[in-house]
């Protein structure tokens, strides 16, 4: 069925980047591991770190996972949305071009869940 708009929807949006006092919405997703249902969202200054994005919030989130310890960050395939690219970990996420509301997915090359399963 096609579906016609009548008029123009426009609003101000609540997760504009100016409503974050100076931090910016940051998703991360571990691909192929589904245990964790979506990706999980942090608000963060985008002076923040990429070392300080795998060591501290990466490892917060997903450490609880039994692959996250078999994880070797040297093989991690990185990628911002659809797009591949391969962060500076000296680098922040403003300089390593990661913006507001940015997917980062990160997938890990021979883990694939919890028993080859996906979760």
């Amino acid at each position: 069925m096609t579906v016609k708009a009548l008029d123009t929807y426009a609003f101000k949006s609540s997760d504009a980047l100016e409503n974050y006092h100076g931090k910016q919405l940051l998703y991360i997703n571990w691909e192929k591991h589904r245990l964790f249902s979506r990706p999980f969202v942090l608000a963060l200054p985008p002076e923040t770190p990429f070392s300080v994005i795998i060591d501290k919030y990466i490892t917060d989130c997903f450490s609880y996972h039994p692959d996250f310890a078999k994880i070797d960050w040297k093989t991690v395939i990185w990628q911002n949305s659809t797009t591949p690219f391969t962060p500076d970990r000296n680098k922040s996420l403003a300089e390593n071009k990661i913006g507001h509301k940015d997917l980062i997915r990160f997938t890990t090359p021979g883990l694939n869940g919890i028993a080859d399963t996906g979760y």
